[in-house]
């Protein structure tokens, strides 16, 4: 997937999953930040989707097989580190794992009664068949429903085959803005869930040379101070909109986070005191 060479320097190819609807605005962050790690390795690249549309679980086995693509970019869990080899750099800062929720009209007002988890897990949330969050909510005592295309999933919830549909801060308000996505449905504005999560890049595990160019460039990106503009730039007003601090936040744990999740390393998250500040 990184081939051509030149006198001077690699010149880099690489391909990233299609998006399913050429209006999912969830590619343009997670490639600008990989723009802004090659930036900071110095070498020459080209960057290009797919040649066809690739659901998140076909692009992780896809990229497994290492066919067609070159990276994916995903919540991790253990099961994609055993497979993939992951960049342990939070993209998202951790606001992956905050989830505000949408719910349909008639719903809206019972989910603004509940204060406790209990409460909340009389309903039931949908999600995708093969995402770590499914496995996260029903850790949590959550009977999830799930599906296998994006779209349906927003379906599902104005059919009232599922309550709600939790989705992260950084997701959620772009998708309300989409009318293929808020037709009846709307943001909840009282409660929350949180676990520690995150979203790394993933590379085929014989890909280490692209892996650890990609990792340099961006922990040179952190350092200077680039990334955190960049984050801020996206996600600042999102998080302002999300309201947390007047929200009732319900911690949840995440029993297929790995041991290694950089969970330590304090520049790499984004935490509730720090949306706290920015809103007050």
């Amino acid at each position: 997937m990184a081939t051509s060479h030149s006198a001077n320097a690699a010149t880099w190819t690489l391909y990233y999953p299609q998006p399913e609807d050429a209006e999912d605005k969830r590619t343009t962050y997670p490639l600008a930040v990989l723009k802004l790690a090659l930036k900071h390795t110095g070498v020459n690249y080209n960057l290009y989707p797919s040649q066809k549309v690739l659901t998140q679980g076909r692009a992780i086995k896809q990229l497994k097989a290492n066919r067609e693509i070159s990276l994916v970019w995903s919540m991790t869990d253990k099961i994609r580190e055993d497979e993939l080899l992951p960049v342990r750099i939070p993209i998202y800062k951790g606001l992956i794992g905050w989830r505000l929720f949408l719910v349909t009209e008639d719903n809206y007002d019972v989910f603004n009664t509940f204060s406790t988890i209990q409460e909340l897990r009389q309903y039931t949330p949908v999600q995708g068949h093969d995402w770590p969050d499914t496995k996260i909510l029903q850790a949590n005592g959550f009977e999830v429903v799930t599906a296998t295309n994006f779209d349906e999933m927003f379906n599902i919830v104005r059919l009232e085959r599922a309550g709600f549909f939790p989705r992260s801060i950084v997701e959620i308000w772009s998708e309300m803005a989409n009318p293929e996505y808020n037709r009846g449905l709307r943001i909840e504005p009282h409660l929350a869930i949180r676990y520690p999560t995150a979203t790394y890049f993933f590379f085929n595990k014989k890909n280490i040379v692209m892996k650890n160019l990609i990792e340099t460039g961006l922990r040179r990106a952190i350092a200077a101070g680039e990334f955190d503009q960049l984050f801020l730039r996206e996600h600042q007003h999102y998080i302002e909109q999300a309201n947390i601090k007047n929200r009732i936040v319900f911690e949840l744990e995440n029993p297929v986070l790995p041991e290694n999740t950089p969970l330590q390393e304090a520049q790499f998250w984004y935490t509730v005191e720090d949306a706290q500040q920015t809103v007050d």
